[in-house]
């Protein structure tokens, strides 16, 4: 039974995770504290451990949904390694801090940082596009075939970056639920091209990340086992959906998913 239920969990998150670039911790972190802390299925699971876990299974579904959009040719790869300058040494210092969050204050600021990253996509569509940009310019063609001119500042884009890093080790959602909305909202990258460069960066980070949470001992392989195979085919399968949905509709499914993880785990901190 729980090894059925890790191996669908991994799923959920991979699929998610890939459809709308978050990585899939979001959904792995507090799947596995509520299993610990609320069913007798497994035992207690701290924070720490189940942050640790789920990066791990991070660099699955990262490889995994990676893989599959360069396949539809929407990784934004200079990007990426650019936001990746940022987001690797971010990533473990938010490992480091990691160890010495308490139990309900690490749910409450769960809640309320993904809340306000929904709060911030739903301004997207009344946002300007940038008519007068700085930095590196790059034409891309989405999926539909429409041709884009993308802009970005690389020493803004690397600020943010190891802000995003440091979240992503912190509470080992991969950054993808900050690093999607500022492509979105501040470089004005069309979202099909956001998610699928955010999964890449995922990757990478979650790599430096996992390091430093093996290093401190927050990983339980057994459970990795079950989760990652589930992962891998959860990522495929989140890309695959995503390359068959409207921009728009991607960025409203974010913006839900948000939502209803930020609001259940602010209830269940308080």
């Amino acid at each position: 039974m729980l090894l059925v239920l890790l191996f669908f969990i991994g799923l959920a998150g991979g699929m998610l995770g890939s459809l709308v670039g978050l990585g899939g911790g979001i959904i792995i972190v507090p799947a596995l504290l509520f299993i610990g802390n609320y069913t007798s299925l497994l035992p207690s699971i701290t924070p720490q451990l189940a942050v640790g876990t789920s990066m791990i299974i991070l660099i699955v579904t990262g490889l995994s949904s990676t893989l599959s959009y360069m396949k539809q040719k929407t990784v934004y790869f200079k990007a990426g390694m650019i936001f990746f300058i940022g987001s690797g040494p971010g990533a473990f210092v938010g490992a480091l801090i990691n160890k010495t969050i308490d139990l309900h204050l690490f749910y409450i600021f769960f809640g309320t940082f993904v809340i306000f990253i929904s709060l911030l996509l739903s301004v997207q569509k009344y946002l300007k596009p940038n008519t007068n940009p700085v930095g590196i310019t790059y034409r891309f063609r989405d999926k539909q075939g429409e041709e884009h001119f993308l802009q970005f500042q690389p020493v803004l884009a690397v600020l943010i970056a190891f802000i995003v890093g440091v979240l992503s080790g912190l509470f080992g959602i991969g950054g993808g639920s900050l690093m999607v909305p500022t492509m979105l909202l501040l470089f004005r990258f069309p979202a099909s091209i956001a998610v699928a460069t955010s999964m890449f960066m995922v990757f990478l980070s979650s790599i430096v990340g996992s390091i430093a949470h093996i290093q401190l001992g927050n990983v339980e392989w057994l459970w990795i086992l079950v989760l990652a195979p589930g992962a891998w085919i959860g990522a495929k399968a989140g890309a695959f959906i995503n390359r068959r949905l409207k921009d728009g509709t991607v960025i409203v499914i974010l913006r839900l998913v948000l939502v209803v993880v930020g609001v259940r785990l602010i209830f269940q901190g308080l």
